[in-house]
């Protein structure tokens, strides 16, 4: 079973991810903001992860470039799911070696079939 990190702190977006994923068979870690999603995704080392960008303790920009930064992390699919839709934000993301990027609100068959291509 494969297993998805999600980094989010909007509670009710956390949730209904949580249970999008659970029901297309994944195992699910949650946290709620960058700080602790850098130190799950260290101990966990999930097979993908999913993250906002605009959080408490540490955005979304600083998970990815920590975890790019260690070894044992630095290959782990990340996917930003955020509010944001500008383009200099998708660039930026993309630039700093995001392999997705879906803007909230996000369609849920967007989600799972990028989820699953980044599995592949």
């Amino acid at each position: 079973m494969k297993t998805v990190l999600v980094i989010e702190d909007n509670k009710e977006i956390r949730e209904n991810t949580i249970e999008l994923l659970e029901l297309a068979g994944y195992r699910v870690i949650d946290v709620e903001d960058g700080k602790a999603g850098i130190e799950a995704a260290g101990r966990e080392l999930p097979d993908i992860i999913l993250c906002d960008i605009m959080m408490p303790q540490a955005d979304g920009y600083e998970v990815l470039e920590t975890l790019k930064s260690n070894l044992s992390t630095s290959g782990i699919p990340f996917i930003y799911l955020t509010a944001s839709a500008e383009k200099k934000e998708i660039q930026k993301a993309m630039d700093m070696g995001a392999n997705a990027y879906i803007c909230k609100p996000f369609d849920v068959n967007e989600l799972m079939d990028t989820v699953e291509r980044l599995l592949q």
